[in-house]
């Protein structure tokens, strides 16, 4: 049988097709309806907005007064009743999906049914092409096992319909198309969808494996320091107990710092594993490191970096949260700014915080820059970690602008 079947569909697409290319064929279509069928609900689906209330609004008097008013509506009181009283499913079409489906389409069934067994023709609307809308969703919000059950009721729908109106296999084919079309493209968003999102929570991994990594460099000063501290107290004891006290102040210090930048490197891995990659072994950058960024551009845009304020006791995974956010800021201005000529880094250290302020002159109307990539989410991502904020978009004139404010000693969000 699976040898007579598969020569007939490679027949189809012009040679036939052997054992082992129609058992691969099988375990591909296997996998396909095995994970549809385990598909989840999308989480939190949009609740009714008030454009569905619109929508609603427009459509019950719309299809009042086509079935009051047009001649050639077959039962008229049944149709009127459908067209009216279904449109309310479209209020839950999102949240149930499948509830909104079976109502519908059962009634049609239901309806398609009787008037093909007293041959009275189809029953029905025009304004009821607003049915389209329920497999879109049901493909779009639905789990697997309800995309599956409410294509069961639709393509029966369809089956009924094509029997009772369709006169030609022509028609046939396009109606059962223009009704599928709606739930493949539903499943063709929610696919988009759901790939944006898993390359966005790669985008957080790659950020917070890069932030361990600074912070583990941290770490190992802080424990070097500590241990060379508790070497020279135990030398200095007996000569100097003073001595060996200011190596017990230093160490409980160093202790404290290697504790915090501890605690924000297990907050940044505490979602999962990293990504992998190799790691960077150049030496960690900061704030005094921003000027350089200039060099790394040349002169068209011109890069203007301007650092004031107190720097000094600054945490180094902060200082070099400065410098990623502000190099990440300039290579995206660099990139996407049309027509900019400037760009002004401004760099304040104040008694509590670190601003970082990155704008640019470039053509106005650019809202849509921060869809072009990833970038603003990695920088989003590593300021919350370190307990500061990133905001950024399209100045007042022109241009793009990032602010970003980091506490000095750092956090754990």
């Amino acid at each position: 049988m699976s040898w007579t079947f598969g020569g007939a569909l490679g027949r189809t697409f012009g040679r036939p097709m052997g054992p082992f290319e129609f058992s691969t064929l099988s375990s591909v279509m296997t996998s396909a309806v095995g994970s549809l069928w385990d598909e989840p609900r999308i989480p939190h689906p949009p609740n009714r907005v008030w454009r569905d209330w619109v929508l609603v609004g427009a459509l019950v008097p719309m299809a009042a007064l086509e079935g009051i008013f047009r001649d050639d509506v077959v039962w008229r009181p049944i149709a009127l009743m459908l067209g009216v009283g279904l449109t309310c499913t479209l209020l839950w079409r999102r949240t149930q999906p499948l509830a909104a489906v079976a109502v519908t389409f059962g009634a049609l069934i239901v309806v398609d049914a009787a008037a093909l067994i007293a041959d009275a023709g189809p029953v029905g609307l025009n304004t009821m092409a607003y049915v389209l809308l329920l497999p879109y969703a049901l493909f779009r919000w639905g789990s697997g096992r309800e995309a599956v059950a409410g294509l069961v009721l639709i393509l029966a729908t369809a089956v009924l319909a094509i029997a009772a109106d369709a006169t030609g296999l022509g028609e046939a084919v396009f109606g059962a198309a223009l009704l599928l079309f709606p739930a493949a493209l539903g499943a063709s968003v929610r696919y988009r969808a759901t790939y944006r999102l898993q390359e966005l929570d790669q985008v957080k991994l790659r950020e917070r494996e890069q932030l361990a990594r600074e912070l583990h460099d941290t770490v190992a000063h802080h424990v070097s320091a500590i241990a060379i501290r508790a070497q020279a107290g135990r030398v200095v004891e007996a000569s100097d107990p003073g001595a060996a006290v200011d190596a017990l102040t230093v160490i409980e210090a160093e202790a404290s710092r290697t504790l915090a930048e501890m605690r924000v490197i297990v907050a940044a891995l505490r979602v999962g594993n990293a990504v992998s990659g190799e790691p960077d072994l150049g030496r960690q950058r900061g704030v005094a490191d921003i000027e350089r960024l200039a060099r790394t551009v040349g002169d068209s845009p011109r890069v203007d970096i301007e650092l004031s304020g107190d720097f000094s006791h600054l945490q180094p995974s902060i200082g070099a949260a400065i410098y990623r956010l502000a190099q990440e800021s300039i290579t995206n201005a660099v990139r996407h700014a049309r027509f900019a000529t400037r760009i002004k880094v401004s760099v304040i250290g104040e008694d509590d915080c670190v601003r970082l302020t990155v704008a640019d002159d470039g053509a106005a109307g650019q809202a849509g820059r921060s869809q072009r990539g990833y970038g603003l989410v990695g920088m989003t991502e590593r300021a919350t970690l370190l307990g500061g904020t990133l905001e950024a978009g399209p100045t007042r004139d022109s241009g793009w602008m990032v602010n970003a404010v980091l506490p000095r000693a750092g956090s754990v969000r």
